[in-house]
């Protein structure tokens, strides 16, 4: 038996990958991922960027997102990958989206996408937790007692229901900052299955580590991508893509 029809002719193949990088600031920080993608594609419209579409029925905007932070938290490093059915200046791109998004969607890079997977380049996040009114003592005391165990179990509910897993191993550094009026914790956070997030860290140092409880920390993801265990920093996932399409070396 045959498949189903389409109608229409085929869509415009891609002939173009731009990679964005934007910030979720502010009351954006509480949009869910469908929230976001609806106006990404009311954005693209308004922005007339030439999207390449999916084949079939209910053709979708072919964007691909990657390694999104949880609803209510804050970001300055959200990626995704778009195709494009002609290729566009990047930079114009870049200006064109971010004045057709609502404030607090900010569009800060833009790049031509280059061989390797996006998904692949994103290995870990940099994340600044800001507690308000707690000392900074009783938060560098629990992160000595965290370090000091031999594991950090907490239990979190996912789609397929219930699970416990230890936040230790994705944990790659945790530092505390001073900051004014407040005790910034400063985490590196290795991307794993299941995915370790800022409040299983917080939940292991209230649970494991006694501290006291606080009214909900400010979270920012201030950085994803690449894990460099030799300067142990994450660097850049765009660094790459850019400077090949400079001729730089990267």
């Amino acid at each position: 038996m045959a498949g189903p029809r389409t109608s229409g002719p085929p869509p415009a193949p891609p002939v173009q990958r731009l990679r964005i990088r934007y910030a979720r600031r502010g009351r954006m920080r509480f949009s869910s991922t469908r929230d976001f993608a609806r106006a990404l594609e009311r954005a693209l419209r308004r922005a007339q960027v030439p999207m390449a579409f999916s084949a079939g029925f209910h053709p979708h905007p072919r964007v691909s997102y990657a390694g999104g932070a949880p609803t209510g938290m804050a970001s300055e490093a959200e990626y995704l990958e778009v195709a494009l059915t002609r290729e566009c200046d990047p930079d114009q791109v870049r200006v064109d989206l971010d004045a057709a998004l609502p404030d607090g969607l900010d569009v800060l890079d833009v790049v031509v996408a280059g061989p390797s997977s996006l998904n692949e380049l994103l290995q870990a996040s940099v994340w600044e937790v800001a507690f308000a009114g707690l000392d900074a003592a009783v938060l560098t005391a629990a992160l000595e007692r965290l370090r000091s165990q031999p594991e950090a179990l907490v239990t979190r509910m996912f789609k397929s229901g219930e699970k416990t897993f230890d936040v230790l191993p994705a944990l790659l550094r945790a530092d505390m900052v001073p900051g004014p009026g407040c005790a910034i914790l400063q985490l590196v956070v290795r991307h794993t299955t299941p995915a370790v997030r800022p409040d299983d860290v917080l939940s292991a140092l209230h649970a494991v580590a006694a501290l006291p409880a606080t009214s909900p920390p400010r979270v920012t993801r201030l950085a994803q991508g690449p894990w460099d265990a030799d300067t142990a920093r994450v660097a850049d996932p765009l660094a790459t893509d850019a400077a090949a399409a400079s001729g730089a070396a990267p």
